[in-house]
């Protein structure tokens, strides 16, 4: 069976930035941090973090009510950045809902704000009686895309996996099998998450959270650092619009990048802690997909989060793989945005792959001995890259890696 080219038509973000796919590279490309204190987190008991990355300038009236009393947070995020890549790919109503177009969207769990509510109303009262019946479509773990089809009346398949930190990866290269395979002719495909407490709470009970910048936000997190303490919790969405070459030409669609291989793949070794083996196994299968040498990957974009061990662990593992490749993480810009960060990150990805404009690290001042044998960037460097990796490494032992390649009419 002959697979079809994917090419990426559109692009949605909503981040600490703001809202918009343009906004977010200008804002990585300056350097910015989007991590601040949040004085609220000092009311927890026994809670370290102080910080997260908080998105600005979203206003939900923008939504109609009918369809917003479903939404949660971040359903709204998610609605924002499909709006956003569907008006970039020129995707109009009676595409939208013939069936030509699906979605693959996910997150990490439901609302937990939401639940939050249902169990405080709960909980005191022992009592449904006051719980207002759009609640549940709020926490369902397929919320996000559910609301997205719902208000966008899109009627192709539907796919929300939830995979934590791989979750938005892992949507991107489900809708790229699906374009190839000919199920559908385009894919809206990304994650989105809500901040909430407990999610740096969660990763603050493993000691994995960082504390030692809850005075100077922008420090943290601190990718491959020597001084990094851990993961910042951040919120936000992606949604890139994937598309058959041929619809995409035959609708004379402007084409951003082109997806040319992906891998999921399971790291049975541990739920909790990274091993560089099942990562290089990862990023092989990728580019095997892809038809690439180790030669012809131009830059990795890391998951890289700012911990101890996973820093490490992937350095050691694209360093095994593909030498002193250049290296970075938008994790120091943004903190981690839950399942929207392989989305986010890769919009960034196409962006730099069209403008050669490759980011550094944020906040790498000394790198760590322990993840040496890459180049690590630190600068803003120019360079016309032709392939990019694109890494999401999440706990419970999920790996993805997307392949991108800038686009041309000969492949």
């Amino acid at each position: 069976m002959r697979l079809k080219r994917v090419v990426i038509t559109g692009l949605g973000a909503v981040s600490p930035f703001g809202k918009g796919a343009d906004q977010l590279f200008e804002a990585l490309a300056a350097g910015k941090s989007g991590i601040e204190i949040v004085p609220e987190l000092k009311r927890i008991g026994g809670l370290g973090p102080r910080v997260t990355g908080p998105v600005t300038g979203v206003d939900p009236r923008e939504i109609p009510r009918k369809n917003r009393r479903s939404m949660s947070r971040m359903s709204i995020y998610a609605l924002l950045a499909a709006q956003e890549a569907l008006a970039q790919g020129g995707v109009d109503e009676i595409i939208r809902t013939g069936g030509r177009l699906g979605i693959a969207m996910g997150s990490t769990v439901g609302s937990v704000d939401t639940m939050e509510e249902f169990f405080n109303e709960y909980l005191v009262s022992k009592s449904i009686e006051h719980i207002k019946s759009m609640l549940f479509f709020r926490i369902m773990g397929h919320s996000c895309a559910a609301n997205v089809a719902q208000t966008l009346g899109i009627t192709g398949r539907t796919l929300a996996p939830s995979a934590a930190c791989s979750t938005g990866c892992q949507a991107v290269g489900l809708g790229y099998e699906a374009v190839a395979l000919g199920r559908q002719d385009m894919m809206l495909c990304g994650g989105a998450d809500e901040f909430h407490p407990l999610t740096a709470a969660t990763f603050d009970i493993m000691q994995a959270a960082s504390t030692k910048y809850n005075d100077r936000p922008d420090c943290t997190p601190r990718p491959f650092d020597r001084d990094r303490d851990g993961i910042v919790c951040s919120e936000g969405a992606g949604l890139l619009l994937l598309e058959s070459l041929d619809s995409a030409l035959e609708r004379g669609a402007d084409i951003l990048a082109e997806v040319t291989g992906f891998a999921s793949t399971s790291d049975a070794t541990s739920i909790a802690n990274p091993d560089p083996a099942p990562m290089r196994r990862c990023m092989e299968t990728a580019m095997k997909d892809a038809g690439l040498e180790t030669s012809e990957v131009g830059y990795v974009n890391a998951h890289a989060t700012g911990t101890m061990q996973g820093d490490e662990a992937e350095c050691r593992a694209i360093a095994d793989l593909l030498g002193e490749v250049p290296v970075s993480s938008l994790k120091g810009h943004l903190g981690h945005t839950m399942a929207a960060s392989g989305a986010l990150e890769l919009i960034a990805c196409v962006h730099m792959l069209r403008t050669g404009q490759l980011i550094p690290t944020r906040n790498l001042e000394n790198p760590a001995p322990e993840c040496s044998g890459v180049r690590h960037l630190r600068t803003v460097e120019q360079a016309s890259i032709q392939n990019i990796l694109k890494n999401n490494f999440a706990l419970g032992g999920v790996n993805c890696t997307v392949a991108l390649r800038r686009f041309s009419h000969d492949g």
